[in-house]
Formats: structure tokens, sequence, C-alpha cells
């Protein structure tokens, strides 16, 4: 069976992984994937995530917690396959009053919201971190 949305599939198992309490959880590989890795890792979200060199890639993502309790509270798709969300630099959403952080892919990389806002660049809005 193949998978209709990788993103969704990685955000569900991120999801669920922590509210089972697991330190890692793995997920199949691809580069959109490792671009929003990267973003959750730089703003602290996750502690990491490393890559296995095998013929079919997975990566494993070492998950955090604070106070016995998950960092990522919330973890919402945005945009998917059968209704992309594209929104301009000024009308990509604040996440809970900038508490929150959203993932745009942007045709200058996968980057979080504020980013996006500061350099006047739009792009499909992905998910949502809280």
């Amino acid at each position: 069976m193949t998978m209709q949305d990788p993103i969704s599939d990685l955000l569900t198992r991120v999801r669920n992984a922590q509210m089972a309490r697991h330190v890692d959880v793995q997920v199949p590989h691809s580069k959109a994937k490792c671009a929003i890795l990267d973003v959750l890792v730089s703003e602290g979200f996750i502690e990491g995530y490393t890559v296995s060199d095998e013929v079919k890639a997975q990566i494993t993502v070492q998950l955090k917690y604070y106070n016995g309790g998950p960092v990522i509270e919330e973890i919402d798709r945005v945009s998917r396959p059968g209704l992309r969300i594209y929104k301009e630099s000024k009308e990509i959403p604040k996440v809970r009053g900038g508490l929150g952080i959203a993932i745009v892919s942007t045709n200058k990389g996968v980057m979080t919201d504020k980013t996006a806002r500061a350099h006047g660049i739009g792009g499909e809005v992905l998910c949502t971190v809280f």
C-alpha cells in the first residue's frame, strides 16, 4: 500500500510516540521530512534526528520532554494533498499569538513563519506546532 501523505504520517508518528512517552520514533526517509525536522530541532521541539544508511533509509527522531511532559503539545497538518494552503508573507498565520510556529515551505526552503515573514516570503503552510 502506498502512502498518500508522508508529511502527515511523520506528524502522526511523532504525536503518537510522544503520547506513549517513547524516547524515539522511526519514520521512512525523505528530504522533505528532514527539512521539517531541521526546523523542529532549531526551534527546540525535538532533541534531534539521525538517518540510517540502509537501502531503504529510516529517520530516527529523538523526542524531547520537559517536566515529564512532551514539549510538543499540539502538531497539526494544515496543507494537505487534497487541499493545498498557500499564503503570502503577510497572511501567514501566527500560532497561539506567536507562542507556537507554523512551518512554511517556500522557494528558499522550509522555514518557520517568523523567518518567512521577516524575509517577506510566502509559501505553502505545511503544519503548525505548539
